[in-house]
Order: C-alpha cells, then structure tokens, then sequence
C-alpha cells in the first residue's frame, strides 16, 4: 500500500531524514518507534504532505503522491490524526467531526461515518453538544481519532497517540486502534511508548537520529536485548 523510498528531509538547513525507507502492506498495524527528536513525527508529516521532502519518494497504492497536496493526499485515503490531537477546542464534539469530513460530500456517508466513530467511543455520542476542550485528554484523543475516521480513510497515521494519558486511557485508545486495524484499515502507528506499539502491531521499524537502524516482527524485536535496554527497561 506505501513505499517509502530513500526519502530525505530537512528543517531549514539541518537535515532530519536521512534517505530512509519503509513499505506497509495492506492490512498492516505497522509501528514506528524511537526516542524524542529521532525524526518519527517528520515521516509522519511528510507522507501526509505537510512536510516536503528534498530526496526521495512516496508511492501510494502504486501513484507518486511526494508532491501531491495535503488535501489530495487525504481524498485519496490517507488521514493524519497529529501529535497532540489538534481538537477545535471552541467547537462541539459534533462540529469537530463535521469537519473532519470536508472531503466527503456524500451526508449518508458523512452520517455512517460519524455512527461509526459514536460506536467505537460511546462517550462522544453522550456529549456531542459539548464544547470539544473541556474533554479530558482521552477523551480529546478519541475525538482525533473519530475526527479522522470521518474522511473514511484507508491508511490511518497516528501520531504519539498516548501522550499525556493515563494508563487505563492509554489502554482504550489502543483496543481502540486494534479494533480499528481488526475492521480493516490499514495503520502506522508513531509511538515513544514501545512496548504498547511493539505489543499491538505485527511488524516495526526504529528510527534512531533520521535513519532506520531496525525492522522487524515486532515480537522478534521485543525479545532483542538492545531494544530492550534501549526501549523497553530491559537489562
């Protein structure tokens, strides 16, 4: 479904992505894990289009889409749920998600992809009138989520989408992104806690300083002893 080819980025002059490559298979729950700052967000925001890439390429589904815009990028089924989640915090839960379906002009559709976010996360259909920033921080993530699941994507990219909650939060939006993975969409999955992403997904890639220095099952990674100290607390 992705190609990632030798791509290569830079912020200003300093370059954050060193010719990395990666592929997802239709179907696939694939993580992406690495310390902070080791260029994970950067692939994220760069498949998505907000990011330009100087080397390198993107092949979805078989079409080039490294020039392509954000909003071409998302009409053709990949949808970007970001770091910190980026609710409209203003709106309602409903607004929000209204809006995450500008690209899709079909209301039976918009109205079964909004059912279907309502069913994953029952909470949101509770409190659709209320105003999306007073949610607690799951509960904002969930919204993201369901917020993206409105563009009825085929690849989901998600975005350190445990940061700053709880443990039994985390656990949710996890059997959540399982569930979500389980019905069919296809996920790559950025995330700095790597036992959670190496638990839920079938395969994985580290990224460490712009470069991939290891993929893999990720049960085979779990078990190697330098992705244990390095990430997991391991001995």
């Amino acid at each position: 479904m992705l190609q990632i080819k030798d791509l290569s980025v830079k912020y200003d002059n300093i370059q954050v992505l060193h010719g990395i490559s990666m592929d997802i298979q239709d179907g696939e729950l694939v993580a992406l894990i690495g310390a902070n700052g080791a260029g994970k967000t950067t692939a994220l925001t760069t498949i998505s289009g907000v990011k330009r890439s100087f080397g390198g390429e993107i092949v979805y589904n078989g079409k080039n889409i490294t020039k392509a815009s954000t909003d071409e990028i998302v009409r053709l089924g990949v949808v970007q749920v970001p770091e910190g989640r980026q609710i409209f915090s203003k709106m309602t839960i409903e607004e929000n998600l209204i809006l995450g379906a500008y690209t899709e002009s079909d209301s039976a559709r918009q109205k079964a992809n909004m059912e279907r976010g309502f069913e994953m996360f029952p909470i949101l259909r509770e409190r659709k009138k209320q105003l999306a920033g007073t949610l607690s921080g799951g509960e904002q993530q969930m919204l993201a989520i369901a917020r993206a699941l409105m563009s009825n994507p085929k690849l989901l990219l998600l975005d350190e989408p445990s940061m700053g909650l709880s443990p039994l939060m985390t656990e949710q939006v996890f059997d959540a992104i399982v569930t979500l993975n389980e019905s069919g969409t296809t996920i790559l999955l950025v995330e700095q806690n790597a036992f959670d992403a190496l638990e839920i997904s079938g395969r994985a890639y580290v990224m460490e300083n712009g470069v991939i220095t290891r993929e893999g099952k990720s049960s085979d990674l779990m078990e190697d002893p330098a992705i244990k100290r390095a990430y997991l607390g391991g001995d």
